[in-house]
């Protein structure tokens, strides 16, 4: 049974007058997973229900958006799918990709390069993947790149610098492993410096031109780090100040320039979601979080590039 609460690896403001908003799909409770698509208004961090949730009840699903425009949410179980719901940015409504991914899988990752493509990595189908699906926006269709991630894993985290190039970080062992892949021509190179310490079950989000962030995870156990890394020369540092709470399975999504947004995870399932400010990267928790506590949901943006 599908539980919808009654109020409930990103970029260019949105039309009808809003300054876009943040979207958080999917996810399960304690008690189920939903379809919920909760949306979190970038002016004023309000929080609605969109009246039409995800094409099925899902958790361990990505998602990645192409800003202006529309956000996709792939994948994820239960049971496994390959279905990617693309929800329209000018009316919230959704529609379901004709193609799927290339296979059925959860506990992947998205990043996108606006205006460009979807990309959607890792995760678990019969097995662990390296598999790096590409949607491009101007028709919807997939390719698979020839090149997938340095080593099969999922629960990883996604972040793009949009124009630029995606990176894909962390993921089951636990590894500290952060993949590049260049935009110009989809070709994966892997960082010397990785993640501050291995971990899977990780979020991602960027200020697209200036750093990605990834937030959460377990490694020995569960963490509220946040690891920051400069688009200039890839490099490395840590926030003085974490997220609210260690926690793991939760989604991030950002508004471009202003804002980083963390949300949901377990144990217990959350409903926090936390704020970082681009400017100096302190930390604020939104007065309204999501409408259920909740982890493997997925989170995308409709915000600045």
């Amino acid at each position: 049974m599908v539980i919808r609460p009654v109020d409930h690896g990103i970029f260019a403001s949105s039309g009808g007058g809003s300054a876009g908003a943040a979207y958080f799909g999917g996810g399960y409770t304690s008690v189920t997973y939903v379809d919920t698509v909760d949306k979190f208004d970038f002016t004023d961090d309000s929080r609605t229900t969109l009246g039409t949730g995800l094409s099925s009840a899902r958790y361990y699903l990505a998602g990645a958006a192409n800003s202006g425009t529309a956000g996709y949410f792939a994948g994820g179980a239960d049971p496994d799918t390959a279905t990617v719901n693309k929800f329209a940015f000018s009316d919230d409504s959704r529609s379901t990709l004709g193609t799927g991914l290339s296979a059925n899988r959860k506990s992947l990752a998205g990043a996108a390069n606006s205006g460009t493509a979807a990309y959607f990595a890792g995760g678990e189908s019969a097995g662990t993947v390296d598999t790096v699906d590409k949607f491009a926006f101007s028709d919807d269709g997939r390719t698979t790149l020839a090149t997938g991630l340095s080593a099969a894993r999922d629960r990883l985290a996604g972040a793009a610098n949009s124009g630029t190039a995606a990176y894909f970080a962390g993921g089951g062992g636990p590894v500290s492993t952060v993949d590049k892949f260049d935009f110009s021509d989809d070709s994966r190179s892997t960082l010397g410096t990785g993640l501050s310490s291995a971990r899977y079950g990780l979020a991602g989000a960027a200020n697209s031109g200036t750093a990605a962030y990834f937030a959460g995870g377990v490694a020995a156990g569960s963490v509220d780090t946040v690891d920051k890394f400069a688009f200039s020369d890839d490099g490395r540092t840590t926030l003085a100040t974490g997220l609210s709470s260690s926690r793991y399975h939760l989604a991030g999504a950002a508004n471009s320039g202003t804002a980083g947004y963390f949300a949901g995870g377990n144990y217990p399932q959350y409903d926090t979601v936390d704020k970082f400010a681009f400017s100096d990267d302190g930390r604020t928790t939104l007065g309204t979080g999501l409408s259920s506590g909740r982890y493997g949901l997925a989170g995308m943006a409709n915000g600045n590039v």
